[in-house]
């Protein structure tokens, strides 16, 4: 073996042991952070993956929190909205029971009206503070915008949710099919001087889509007299009756009134006598139904309406259209909706501004928009020829002493209303929101795995590896000293 000043040997064990050293303190490192890549060195093409997972999962996590503030949103509106529905329940208990005022004072139906206005009170108080973080949810505040709706044959129009355009969205539409009442018409020939009479005392049942009325006919009454009596009870029926002449023909007609498929109308003699002409002719025995002499039924129709060229719902004249993100329900002008105007067409804007705005993804295409109209006692109702639900206050047009029926009609409406806007935002929470989260959560569980094989130490590997490293540099301390004693031999020889 050659003896030299440069000990090779020792240079050597130097090289691996700050070699073995260097990993021992990056294993050391990893133990003690948890990351198996604390800088680039550590794993370059790691980092550069790693850094991607973390940039999405912490998208995910602030999609998933905000998706959890919407639910919690929704669900105190949707709380709030419960109350409404139960306070509309006990006025309509009231107003039902007011209607029965033969066996009530007047004492006992100003009791009832006071306990409505106060319900009535209730329910303003509970959209007045109804509010999440400082915003209100049920006052109106995000309520979709609209323009030019007045006066374009189009009422009660409610817009649930719009789309993400920064461009207005004008909508026209066009009446294919104009809506019908259901109606029963009963003729006459007037030229043989026949008239619509009743022979001896006739209980007739005339039932429409809100009930039945018995109805007394009693020998001699005339057709406006009958008219009359029908219309007394056409809040209790939905059916009026109108005098007709037409091409020398008198007679009768029974409408419906409201428009659509379900509207329908049923004549029938329970007892007594008959109707009669003049001549004594007998049109409708005892038991029968709808099958009075010369009377020609006609059904109800619903409107057919397109928005843009693209179909919509109806019942009646209630049109409902959902496409391209827009969702929104509106009322026909009776008028219009029946063709009893020369315009087909009318139209409306839906502008880019109002309704609640969630996010609901980690990009800025999944967010969606939902309005949340007033649920005020001055906008609920009002649909289908009814007021407004503020209008049964004390003093108003329908208040128990004005209208018991008239109040029915729009509690009825205003409890659909309701209904309405809680299931909408009930559907939103459940479809929309919920499965975002779902879908996050699934995303963050995804994520987190990826990014714990990628970027975390595995313990058992690295506690191997640092008790090798351990081992190596106390051999190579070891075997560093031997060779320094080369060194010395060399100094002996002098």
């Amino acid at each position: 073996m050659a003896l030299t000043v440069t000990n090779t040997n020792t240079i050597q064990l130097l090289n691996i042991l700050n070699k073995n050293t260097q990993k021992q303190a990056t294993l050391t490192e990893q133990l003690s952070t948890g990351f198996r890549i604390n800088s680039g060195k550590d794993d370059p093409a790691g980092l550069i993956a790693l850094e991607k997972l973390n940039t999405e999962l912490r998208a995910v996590g602030t999609s998933l929190t905000n998706n959890q503030r919407t639910d919690a949103m929704l669900t105190v509106a949707d709380r709030a909205i419960t109350e409404i529905s139960t306070v509309l329940g006990e006025i309509q208990t009231l107003v039902q029971a007011s209607a029965s005022d033969a066996n009530l004072t007047a004492s006992e139906i100003a009791a009832n009206q006071s306990q409505i206005d106060d319900a009535l009170a209730a329910i303003d108080r509970i959209v007045n503070t109804t509010n999440f973080n400082g915003k209100r949810l049920l006052d109106g505040t995000f309520s979709i915008q609209t323009t030019g709706v007045s006066g374009n044959f189009v009422e009660n129009l409610r817009v649930f949710s719009r789309s993400q355009s920064t461009s207005n969205s004008t909508l026209t539409l066009t009446r294919v099919t104009s809506a019908q009442l259901a109606g029963v018409v009963f003729q006459t020939d007037a030229a043989a001087g026949l008239s619509l009479t009743t022979s001896g005392t006739t209980e007739v049942a005339i039932t429409g889509t809100l009930g039945t009325a018995n109805i007394t006919l009693v020998d001699g009454l005339t057709k406006a007299e009958i008219r009359t009596a029908i219309n007394a009870a056409k809040d209790q029926t939905g059916v009026s009756a109108i005098l007709t002449s037409t091409a020398g023909v008198n007679g009768m007609t029974l409408n419906s009134t409201t428009f659509g498929s379900d509207a329908f109308i049923s004549v029938e003699v329970l007892s007594g006598g008959a109707l009669n002409s003049a001549s004594g002719t007998a049109d409708n025995s005892a038991g029968s139904t709808d099958d009075i002499s010369s009377a020609a039924k006609t059904a109800g129709v619903d409107a057919v309406v397109t928005i843009n060229g693209q179909s919509t719902g109806a019942d009646g004249l209630n049109v409902s259209y959902s496409a391209n993100s827009l969702s929104l329900e509106f009322t026909l002008d009776s008028d219009f909706g029946s063709g009893n105007t020369a315009a087909t067409t009318s139209s409306f804007t839906v502008r880019a501004a109002g309704g609640a705005t969630f996010q609901l993804g980690t990009t800025a295409t999944t967010r969606a928009t939902i309005g949340l109209d007033s649920l005020a006692t001055y906008y609920l109702g009002g649909g289908n020829g009814t007021a407004r639900l503020s209008e049964l206050k004390s003093g108003g047009s329908i208040d128990l002493r004005t209208s018991v029926a008239g109040a029915l009609d729009t509690v009825k409406e205003a409890i659909s209303e309701v209904a309405s806007s809680r299931g909408r935002i009930g559907g939103f929470q459940k479809f929309q929101v919920g499965s975002a989260m779902n879908s996050l959560q699934a995303a963050q569980d995804g994520l987190s795995k990826a990014a714990s094989v990628i970027g975390d130490t595995d313990y058992a590997i690295a506690t191997a590896q640092l008790t090798q490293q351990q081992v190596l540099i106390q051999a190579g301390i070891s075997l560093l000293g031997i060779a320094s004693q080369q060194s010395a031999m060399i100094l002996s020889l002098l």
